[in-house]
């Protein structure tokens, strides 16, 4: 039997999702995405950052679910964003790295999107933002398979990685295939404006959407609107052009939001928002008291804001505790629709409709997490209820934490727990040597998890 077909049992007991009619044709919920970009889990005020700005992100707490252990996939960008479209973990969905150089790396043709299952239903869809699972040679390259075709998007917007020169007036967004030039404005709010455009002037309203806004900040280079950064007078000027960033990307938030309301549709639409990983401590960013930041296998590389809202059946103001991970949008979104998961491939994410009920979930697969530019004490990670395990580059050294306990990951217990840590060694082992079996091994045989040679690294 393979290995992901045993149960590693998360929570106290198996739930059957109840609570939740399937919709009817008719009544198809719409689904939104947000997601930052280097956004630490300590990084707004919903998360209890005392003086950076978010209402609208305050609000949409207010309105659904917050997840205080809600997780990106990997400690970098990349990877984990081809997690939540694909449902499955970083490397066996051929993304390791962030793609940012010259190499073949990109997520595979073979893999399959809720985008394009959602869209062969009858959905429309639609990207903007930033994309990053693209070489740069390949996303400048017609050839090449583009975002449309490789997510499963009719309409996109997007730049290969980074806003460039910076956050104002960026050159590099590609619109259907055709670059669109210098813009006169800041990322956040033009990509909201994108946004925007596609659900009042393009979309066909008697058909539900898929839309993903993949926004840009808080990545540097930072650049923010004074409007943003006036808001923190008194503050180092590194802090308030940080500060006043997230407070522009909050911003572009509630223009979305607001524009789901005026089309309409907010109340059978399902909006998850949250961060591809943990922040840039060096660029003003907060981990919130975590341990460790972008890169990590820590706490800090990997948890990040995670907020819910879906009218009707998320109760407003939940907060929850329940550990939840990119992967599982892609097997929430299909189970609200009843669409089967592929039968041919391995699906790491679960669905989070119980937990939207206050129940727990259980998992076939832990999480996991191996993040290729993290710093050799904590290259590999993985959980299983309160206890995670943190390996080192070789796997050869282990720290074991009670993370619901010890959230700041101060109490290594491999010494005082060590039929866990066993326990817990054995596991990750066998996870691995089956997420390797799924992955692209002749990477994984000539480069033994190291970065590709020749590789322009850019964070």
């Amino acid at each position: 039997m393979n290995f992901c077909h045993l149960l590693v049992v998360l929570g106290v007991s198996q739930i059957a999702i109840c609570g939740f009619a399937k919709p009817s044709p008719e009544t198809r919920p719409n689904i939104v995405v947000v997601l930052a970009d280097d956004m630490g889990w300590g990084d707004s005020g919903t998360y209890g950052h005392e003086i950076i700005q978010t209402p609208n992100m305050d609000k949409l707490a207010s309105q659904g679910v917050k997840f205080t252990q809600g997780y990106s996939a990997c400690g970098v960008c990349s990877p984990s964003r081809a997690a939540i479209l694909t449902g499955r973990t970083p490397y066996r969905n051929g993304v390791w790295r962030h793609l940012s150089g010259v190499h073949d790396a990109h997520l595979r043709e073979s893999e399959i999107t809720y985008p394009e299952l959602l869209r062969e239903t009858g959905y429309e869809t639609c990207h903007v933002g930033k994309w990053h699972l693209l070489s740069r040679q390949q996303f400048e390259n017609p050839d090449f398979p583009q975002v449309g075709e490789q997510g499963g998007y009719d309409y996109w917007m997007a730049t290969h990685n980074n806003a460039e020169p910076s956050h104002k007036n960026p050159e590099n967004f590609i619109r259907n295939g055709e670059p669109v030039g210098e813009v006169e404005a800041y990322s956040a709010p033009f990509v909201a404006d994108e946004a925007i455009h596609w659900l009042t002037e393009v979309r066909d309203d008697k058909k539900p959407f898929v839309l993903s806004v993949w926004f840009h900040e808080p990545h540097k280079p930072i650049a923010t609107d004074i409007k943003f950064s006036d808001l923190y007078q008194g503050q180092k000027k590194k802090d308030a052009t940080y500060f006043g960033n997230i407070t522009q990307l909050d911003y572009a938030l509630g223009k979305v939001m607001e524009a789901l309301d005026s089309e309409g549709v907010s109340e059978n639409t399902l909006v998850i928002f949250s961060s591809d990983n943990g922040p840039v401590i060096s660029s003003g960013g907060s981990s919130g008291g975590l341990r460790g930041l972008k890169r990590n296998d820590f706490e800090g590389g990997i948890r990040v804001p995670f907020l819910v809202k879906w009218p009707g059946h998320i109760s407003p103001g939940t907060v929850s505790d329940t550990p939840v991970i990119g992967t599982d949008i892609f097997s929430t979104v299909l189970d609200i629709l009843d669409i089967p998961q592929p039968p041919d491939r391995t699906i790491d994410g679960v669905s989070m409709l119980p937990v939207f009920e206050g129940k727990s979930v259980e998992r076939s697969v832990p999480l996991f997490w191996r993040t290729h530019v993290s710093p050799a004490e904590d290259r590999v990670a993985m959980r299983i209820g309160d206890w995670k395990i943190v390996g080192n580059d070789t796997m050869k050294k282990f720290q074991l934490f009670n993370v619901q306990k010890d959230w700041q990951e101060k109490n290594n217990l491999a010494e005082v727990e060590p039929e866990k840590t066993a326990e817990m060694k054995q596991i990750l082992f066998r996870t691995w040597e089956d997420i390797v079996e799924e992955g692209p091994n002749d990477w994984w045989e000539s480069e033994k998890n190291k970065p590709m040679k020749g590789a322009k690294i850019s964070y």
